[in-house]
Parts: structure tokens; sequence; C-alpha cells
């Protein structure tokens, strides 16, 4: 699982889950949203990758 290839820690999925459960708006293009560990990448509605810092991502910064 690619989870598990990343080593992305649990507490970084709840960070991810809760940001999520606010039900944010994300531009339908491109969009990537930063978390203290991790780089949540995606396009539309859909998360499509999870990168590591350092990183580099593409499309719209998501605050």
């Amino acid at each position: 699982m690619r989870i598990q290839e990343r080593s992305i820690e649990a507490q970084q999925l709840t960070l991810l889950a809760e940001w999520l459960d606010q039900e944010p708006e994300v531009p339908s293009a491109l969009w990537f949203k930063r978390f203290p560990g991790l780089i949540v990448c995606g396009e539309g509605e859909l998360v499509k990758t999870f990168l590591r810092i350092g990183q580099l991502p593409n499309g719209e910064e998501i605050m």
C-alpha cells in the first residue's frame, strides 16, 4: 500500500481526515495541501497522491 511505502504517520492521516471532514472547497484542476509531515495532492474532488516534505507538488496550493 502506498501509505506504508511512504511511511506516513497515523497522526498525519488524522490531520488529513479532519481536513476532509470539513468538506474543503478545492479547484477542479490540480491542487495540493501541506500538512506538517506530508503533502496531499489531488485533482478536483480526488486525492491523487501523497508526497514527502521536500518533494515538489503541482497545482494550486490550498490553505
